[in-house]
């Protein structure tokens, strides 16, 4: 599986051959720490939309910028690498802004996907996935499941202590 973790230069040069085949990209993104059934709805609902999957992963960096200090749980290329042997995922990459934006810029998807959590209209980098001629789609079901909410129940069940 760590075949399919690429930098973002690989992943540029990978995608245009791709684009080349007339074949369609889609891209998802998000922190996945700590996977759950909401991650898997949302990635295999993305793979449904389109013919390769690449999914952009926040670094540990990025993380500590868009939750907070303490996380991520798992460090990044562990992420990556659980992420990667999912059977929907074609491609992986860790990022290191706080947006997936340079992402998108590079790879120039032909969808972003997000999850339930948004809609359409308030997805954030909408304008710049619009302004690379691709069109943004919400896919898994109703935000049901969260990180932080399994964090929090382990912390419950255990008072605290592990």
């Amino acid at each position: 599986m760590k075949s399919k973790i690429k930098s973002l230069q690989q992943l540029k040069k990978i995608v245009k051959l791709i684009k080349y085949q007339h074949k369609s990209i889609v891209l998802a993104n998000g922190c996945f720490d700590l996977l759950h059934v909401g991650h898997i709805r949302y990635l295999e609902g993305g793979k449904k939309l389109g013919d390769v999957l690449v999914v952009a992963i926040n670094d540990d960096h990025s993380i500590k910028q868009v939750k907070d200090a303490k996380r991520p749980i798992m460090p990044g290329r562990a992420r990556a690498e659980i992420v990667a042997a999912l059977a929907a995922v074609d491609y992986v990459v860790l990022f290191r802004e706080k947006t997936v934006e340079n992402v998108i810029k590079a790879l120039r998807p032909d969808i972003q996907v997000k999850g339930t959590d948004y809609t359409r209209q308030s997805v954030p980098e909408r304008e710049s996935v619009k302004a690379c001629g691709g069109k943004v789609a919400i896919t898994g079901d109703k935000k049901e499941h969260a990180t932080k909410d399994l964090i929090q129940r382990i912390l419950q069940k255990n008072k605290g202590k592990i």
